[in-house]
């Protein structure tokens, strides 16, 4: 029965071939990989340090000692092995070990922000023994990158990045670092996987490799077969802290524009669009009837910000920055990362149905920012009205955004619309975290007044089919959010 199955199993992948040939079509060539990466890794190993880190870190007080009778024989016992004197534990010396690379002989290294942190001292090691002291030139935490610089006798063997967006999924990968702290080591393995978001930063976008990382390999290189630098290991996922089979590099592309300006200016210099995004989720993309959930929504524009005078608005959906398409919102904050400040890039919005490009020029993103409040009179009436109900599964109490209101939430003059001071237990708008003292600015892209104008809107939305209501929400504050609440 076994080779009965192959034999129909070969049968099966002839008549496959055979059709595709008739077709036109042409297998491809299943390589089985490099027989060894001995050579390459030979010419490579020099340009691979050991960083090495000690800092100086302030003392803790020792755990307290069990409390025991007066004159107990044990007492000076416990208090020498709790040491509990009642002061301070001396100052001590902290090390750390992590991994870099040369990216210029006379003596330019690269390794992550995270290895070099708060370090008193850093010391790289090369493969022929040579150990140098390192300064910093410059590291950005946002990215988790550092340049590090050493005075060498001789000049190094440096490496050169290669191009990352043309990595393909699959291909054949070499990791080298300090694994655990052994020295210089290397592993082998394909891309497991790109643009990877792990939640570690604003810039994410990973490659992902099953080429083994361990603890110490952090700011070592991830290399293609060419030699050439595609990313730097940074990150691993595991509950040991050993390999796994995936860990993550920052690709060349982020890296070189991101060491370029540090060695430039020994800070980064990242292009500023003055927006705030959120996702769009499936019932936000159903609220806007979009055909599909891509894009970046702008929940906010910075007042007096490049959009804001661009004439980009709250509501608008940005499918593409600068030719390139915004598939996903963690995409836009990384592509407008990289463009220089002062460029004049095309942004193409959706807005309410229509496709529109917006030219806008970058400014400087700075360290803090602050979004804009919603622009708008108080909409408020001298005397409190009534509280509305809305029907249905909503389960939203409406009110008017009077002065008194105003005053009860603490809702700011500049924010306009109209006020929720009630949420029904378990019903849609509780599923979404509707909570009393939000404001309903908008709803599917309509500005409302008056509870009247809500529920006028959304019963519009119930004859049109739809399925939910993107409503617009600000907090007391003026802080701008997208929510999207079931109406049927």
């Amino acid at each position: 029965m076994a080779g009965f199955g192959v034999a129909r199993a070969l049968r099966g992948r002839g008549v496959a071939l055979a059709l595709g040939l008739a077709l036109g079509w042409t297998a491809p060539a299943f390589a089985k990989g490099p027989d060894s990466v001995a050579d390459l890794a030979s010419g490579l190993l020099d340009a691979v340090v050991n960083i090495s880190t000690s800092q100086t870190v302030s003392g803790s007080k020792g755990v307290p000692a069990p409390k025991l009778p007066e004159g107990s024989p044990f007492q000076d016992f416990f208090d020498d092995f709790f040491n509990d004197k009642g002061g301070d534990a001396q100052p001590r010396r902290v090390q750390s070990l992590g991994s870099g690379f040369v990216i210029d002989a006379s003596g330019i290294l690269v390794t992550n922000n995270h290895v070099i942190e708060g370090a008193d001292e850093i010391v790289a090691s090369f493969n022929d023994g040579t150990k140098l002291t390192a300064k910093v030139l410059g590291r950005d935490e946002k990215t988790d990158l550092a340049v590090l610089q050493v005075t060498p006798t001789r000049p190094l063997t440096a490496v050169g990045f290669g191009d990352s967006d043309k990595l393909r999924v699959g291909d054949w990968v070499m990791a080298i670092g300090n694994p655990f702290g052994l020295g210089g080591s290397v592993t082998l393995g394909i891309v497991s996987a790109r643009n990877r978001d792990i939640n570690s930063g604003p810039y994410d976008n990973f490659i992902q490799t099953d080429a083994a990382i361990n603890r110490g390999n952090s700011g070592g290189p991830l290399f293609n077969m060419d030699g050439q630098v595609i990313g730097i290991n940074t990150a691993i996922i595991s509950p040991s802290g050993g390999s796994i089979g995936i860990g993550f590099a920052i690709p060349s592309k982020t890296v070189a524009n991101v060491i370029g300006q540090l060695r430039q200016y020994g800070e980064t210099r990242r292009g500023w669009l003055g927006v705030r995004i959120q996702e769009v989720t499936d019932d936000i993309a159903e609220g806007l009837n979009m055909k599909s959930s891509a894009g970046a929504l702008v929940a906010g524009v910075t007042d007096k910000g490049p959009a804001d005078a661009a004439g980009i608005q709250a509501g608008d959906v940005i499918i593409e920055f600068d030719g390139q398409k915004v598939e996903a919102m963690h995409e836009l904050p990384r592509l407008v990362a990289d463009e220089p400040i002062g460029k004049e890039v095309p942004v193409k919005v959706l807005r309410k149905g229509e496709e529109k490009t917006i030219t806008v020029k970058l400014g400087k993103l700075e360290d803090e920012v602050k979004t804009a409040s919603a622009d708008g009179s108080d909409g408020g009436t001298p005397a409190e009205p009534p509280a509305k109900v809305m029907a249905g599964p909503l389960g939203l109490t409406l009110s008017d955004l009077s002065p008194d209101a105003r005053k009860k939430f603490g809702i700011k003059d500049s924010v306009a619309g109209v006020v929720v001071t009630g949420i029904e237990p378990g019903s849609a708008a509780a599923e979404k975290r509707l909570q009393p003292g939000d404001v309903i600015v908008e709803v599917a892209q309509q500005a409302v007044k008056t509870p009247d104008d809500v529920q006028k809107r959304v019963e519009e939305l119930k004859k049109d089919g739809r399925k939910s209501a993107l409503f617009l929400l600000a907090n007391k504050d003026g802080d701008l959010r997208f929510v999207a609440v079931k109406i049927d």
